[in-house]
């Protein structure tokens, strides 16, 4: 294929991303937001899991569970508290590890669109996770800071023990799930193979963790967890560059994509 046909068939599947993500992400945070106030309503602490509070879905800003922690659970040391503040933070890592379990069947892989939104709905739980265990761990509300604060446990638990579920999920993910889209989507197309790997990058460490983190949260000092968002977005740039040699994995090249 000519060049200018590698770039169109990259645009054109960049410009299908974006228009799948935007609005996967509004599914996962409303789902996010109903998975507190089911929680809250099963605990009898909201008299229906309608009560939250809608914000605005692109940029994630503005929404909010609608439990009220501090009437409810003045005193902190409550289970429930840890329960409906964590909530999503089990239900995203469970629609994760399915997602990923699904796109390594091979029936999956022949299905080539619903293999294509399950994998951005996969990404999209996994950004949150990285958001909130990642960049947000020793915040004194929020997910964390609830879950953290309900059973009295140390931030730094959650942190060390959740990085290290994630870190390993992230090698799933660019190990064995990445080359799997650069078969279905690129098909030997290095700029849609780069272009995947990007925006992969992209919406994990940036889009919904490091940007969001350093401008939202500054000045408080816990603004500098964003700053991780960045330098992981760079290092997999580099370490999972889609046209290392194989037969030499001591190097890293780059073939023409016009080749």
């Amino acid at each position: 294929m000519a060049v200018s046909g590698r770039i169109r068939e990259t645009l054109g599947y960049m410009i299908i991303v974006i228009m799948t993500f935007a609005v996967l992400q509004s599914v996962v945070v409303v789902m996010h937001e109903f998975t507190h106030s089911t929680a809250a309503w099963l605990f009898g602490d909201m008299p229906s899991p309608l009560g939250i509070v809608w914000g605005n879905p692109l940029m994630m800003t503005g929404w909010d569970e609608g439990v009220h922690y501090s009437k409810l659970f003045p005193s902190g040391h409550h289970a429930a508290e840890a329960i409906i503040g964590g909530s999503p933070l089990l239900v995203h890592p469970v629609i994760v590890a399915l997602g990923i379990l699904l796109l390594q069947r091979q029936w999956m892989i022949e299905k080539k669109w619903i293999f294509h939104v399950i994998y951005w709905f996969v990404i999209a739980n996994f950004m949150e996770l990285i958001a909130y265990i990642v960049m947000r761990p020793f915040a004194s509300g929020g997910d964390t800071g609830h879950f953290n604060r309900g059973l009295g446990l140390s931030p730094w638990i959650l942190f060390v023990a959740g990085t290290l579920i994630i870190i390993f999920g992230l090698y799933v993910i660019f190990k064995k799930i990445l080359p799997l889209m650069y078969t279905v989507f690129a098909r030997g197309n290095c700029m849609t193979e780069w272009a995947i790997l990007f925006m992969t990058a992209f919406f994990l460490f940036l889009w919904g963790s490091g940007i969001r983190v350093v401008f939202y949260i500054y000045p408080d000092p816990q603004w500098m967890f964003g700053l991780l968002g960045f330098a992981a977005f760079g290092v997999v740039l580099v370490a999972c560059n889609p046209r290392r040699d194989i037969t030499n994995p001591g190097t890293s090249i780059l073939v023409s994509c016009q080749a």
